[in-house]
Formats: structure tokens, C-alpha cells, sequence
């Protein structure tokens, strides 16, 4: 252990649930960090490989310890880590507060110790804390407090990524628990539905995450493309999911503003141009990572004020994110009063806008900014105090 603080930033990495479901396998796990580092995404910085449900036998050994499953990870999981950690990546492991995982695996209910124990053997850097088949009478409050300290304990630093779904006002109590980043919302899929409203559930929640414990909105849906093999994600009510580029962007950007961490969960082995142009937005990426790592604030539209509205994060170094976002299925304006955000007309300061997904600078504004977007459109802009 280093004895240095875990999750400064919002973690940044992939998991294989998104895309892949069972269909997992040491071979599929090293071709995605060779891809991670190929395609520029580990320089970018995703740095955490996550396997996730389904990577263990059924059953425990005689010494109570957990086992990998000897098709899918035939030498088991510590060269596996060793061979993520070899390419500069981190590498991360599901397990469940419950007595089993979501999909009947030997969860670390009444184990959290020497599953702790086992994944620091191995070389876990990064715990995804899932909460299906929880004992009735068991808080779960405790159980995460209980992992926390497992894994406090076990002389590895391990990233505690507990996901619960939201469920028993986890804001309240997570940060002492010891965990980086919580689950604020149920699980994404790869429908534009899906992500409109897991970004407006969480649109009164911004002062709930911070620096080393984020508010974590599920794994990213760029580039799926509505192909995978988990079905709940993939598909809904028997119909093929996926979004256009145009949405994928608003989704990466809404994430990215709101401080979630950026896990992606598409197929690197097939990911097209501009998914993987959108993923390694820098500029995208820094507003998400900035050291300050400070929640920001909204601002409906005055006029179309449900699906229509700005986000206002203040960054390290006086700069400020700007996002406009229109979440609605018709064009519309979003208007910035800059009176609202601080900035008065007679104060004597503009602002200018330099927008990320374009590069391009727009110029110098006062009182307001007012742009038209298209629908389920948005912009980023990084904004500089200047005076006028």
C-alpha cells in the first residue's frame, strides 16, 4: 500500500458487463487492455479493467475462498492481473454485499475478510459492490462499512465501487463507509430513454459526490450501438437498442460534467471512429477530472425549463464548465442569464466561450449566452473571466 488517498478524480476505465454479460474470458480481458492502450484510451486515462458477475465457479473451495472459473480463466486470476498490470493498466473484480451475486454466484456476504484478503493475493485494484440477495434483516449500510474495512485491511490499495441502485438513501451514509464512487441510479441501457433519465434524476444531486467518493451514474452506453451480448442492455422489449451519435455525445457529456466516473462498456475490438473520437475527447475528459473535483449547478430554461437547462461547474485555476443540453425530442433555445450564474452587466467581466467538442472559440459574451440546439443535442464550453 502507498497510504495515499484513492479516487482524487473520477475513476476512468471498462467493464465488461455493458457489452458482454457471461460471455467472459481471460482471452477477451487481455485482447480489451491491449486494445485500451493500442487505440490511446489508456492515454487518455482509462486505467481500469473491470471483470465483472459471472467470473467465478459456483461454488467456494474447502478453505471458503473464491474461486475463478476454470473455463472462462483457465490459469485463474492473478496472471491475468499481472498481465493488465504489464501493460500499465489497473486491474478490477465484481463481488455482492449479498449472499450471492445478481446472477447466483458466491457473493462475500459474512466472507468480507478473506475475500478481501484474496483479491489483494491476486492483485485487485478496483471492487465493483453489487447488492443483490441481501439477508432481509441485514442494513446495508453495514455491510458496505464492512467491506470498507475488509478492505482497509487486507494491505492492497483497492478502489471500493459500491452499487446498490440508489437504494436506502445511500448519499446519506456512503462517504464514511469508506467507498470512492456509489451507484446513484438503477442500471443503464443502450437506449436514449435510459439516459435522459438517469441525467434528470440526478439533476437536484449534484452536492452528493466529491472528491474520493463520486456519484457514480453507471458505465458509459457509448458505442454499443445497440449490439452486445446482454440482453438488458442491448435490447428492450425485444427490440434492438442504440443511440445516434449525436445522443452518445450528450450522454459522454452529461457524465463528464456531472463528475460520474467515465467507465466505458462498449466492445473495444469494434468500436467506430467516432466513439472512440468522443471517448478521447481531452477536453471532455478534463473537465470531468479536474483536481478541485467540484459538483455543478443547473439552470432550467426559462421557457422550456423539463427537459431544457445548463450545467455550471467551477474549475481549478478561475476557469469555468459551461454545458447546455437539450434533453427534449424538438429544437429549442437555452438561454444563459448570466445574472444567475454571478456575473452581473455592470460587473465590468464578460465571459468567453471555447467550445470542446469543436475546438472552435465563439467569442466574448455579456449578460447572457443564448444558442439554439437541435434535439437530444448539446454543447461543452470551457469559459474564462475576462473583462470587457
Amino acid at each position: 500500500m502507498n497510504n495515499l488517498p484513492l479516487a482524487k478524480t473520477p475513476p476512468m476505465g471498462w467493464n465488461s458487463w455493458n457489452s458482454f454479460g457471461s460471455n467472459i474470458s481471460e482471452e477477451l480481458i487481455r485482447n480489451i487492455a491491449d486494445k485500451l492502450v493500442e487505440l490511446g484510451l489508456k492515454d487518455a486515462g482509462y486505467e481500469y479493467v473491470v471483470i465483472d458477475d459471472f467470473w467465478s465457479e459456483l461454488e467456494r473451495d474447502k478453505q471458503g475462498r473464491l474461486v475463478a472459473d476454470k473455463k472462462k480463466f483457465p490459469a485463474g486470476i492473478k496472471p491475468l492481473a499481472d498481465y493488465v498490470h504489464s501493460k500499465g493498466l489497473k486491474f478490477g473484480i465484481y463481488s455482492c454485499a449479498g449472499t450471492h451475486t445478481c446472477d447466483g454466484y458466491p457473493g462475500s456476504f459474512e466472507h468480507e475478510y478473506v475475500d478481501a484478503a484474496t483479491f489483494a493475493e491476486w492483485g485487485v485494484d478496483y471492487l465493483k459492490y453489487d447488492y443483490c440477495y441481501k439477508p432481509v434483516h441485514s442494513v446495508g449500510e453495514n455491510l458496505y462499512k464492512r467491506m470498507g474495512m475488509a478492505l482497509r485491511s487486507c494491505g492492497r490499495d483497492i478502489v471500493f465501487s459500491v452499487c446498490n441502485w440508489d437504494c436506502d438513501d445511500v448519499w446519506r451514509w456512503i462517504r464514511e463507509s469508506g467507498a470512492h464512487l456509489y451507484r446513484s441510479t438503477g442500471d443503464i441501457q443502450d437506449n436514449w430513454q435510459s439516459i435522459k433519465s438517469i441525467a434528470e434524476s440526478q439533476l437536484d444531486r449534484e452536492c452528493y459526490g466529491g472528491t474520493y467518493c463520486w456519484n457514480d451514474m453507471d458505465m458509459l452506453v457509448v458505442g454499443m450501438n445497440g449490439k452486445g451480448d446482454n440482453d438488458f442492455v442491448s435490447n428492450v422489449a425485444g427490440r434492438l437498442a442504440g443511440c445516434t451519435d449525436v445522443q452518445y455525445k450528450t450522454h459522454f457529456a452529461l457524465w463528464a460534467m456531472m463528475n460520474s466516473p467515465l467507465i466505458i462498456g462498449c466492445d473495444l475490438r469494434k468500436i467506430s471512429a467516432e466513439a472512440l473520437n468522443l471517448l478521447s475527447n481531452r477536453e471532455v475528459i478534463a473537465i470531468n477530472q479536474d483536481p478541485e473535483g467540484r459538483g455543478p449547478y443547473h439552470i432550467r430554461h426559462w421557457c422550456n425549463p423539463d427537459h431544457v437547462f445548463a450545467l455550471i461547474k467551477p474549475l481549478c485555476g478561475g476557469d469555468y464548465a459551461i454545458g447546455m443540453f437539450n434533453l427534449s425530442d424538438g429544437a429549442s433555445e437555452m438561454s444563459l442569464q448570466f445574472f444567475d450564474i454571478g456575473l452581473p452587466y455592470f460587473s465590468g467581466y464578460g465571459l468567453s466561450f471555447h467550445e470542446c467538442f469543436s475546438g472552435e472559440d465563439e467569442g466574448v459574451f455579456t449578460e447572457r449566452r443564448a444558442i439554439k440546439l437541435e434535439p437530444h443535442d448539446c454543447r461543452i464550453y470551457r469559459c474564462k473571466l475576462v473583462r470587457v
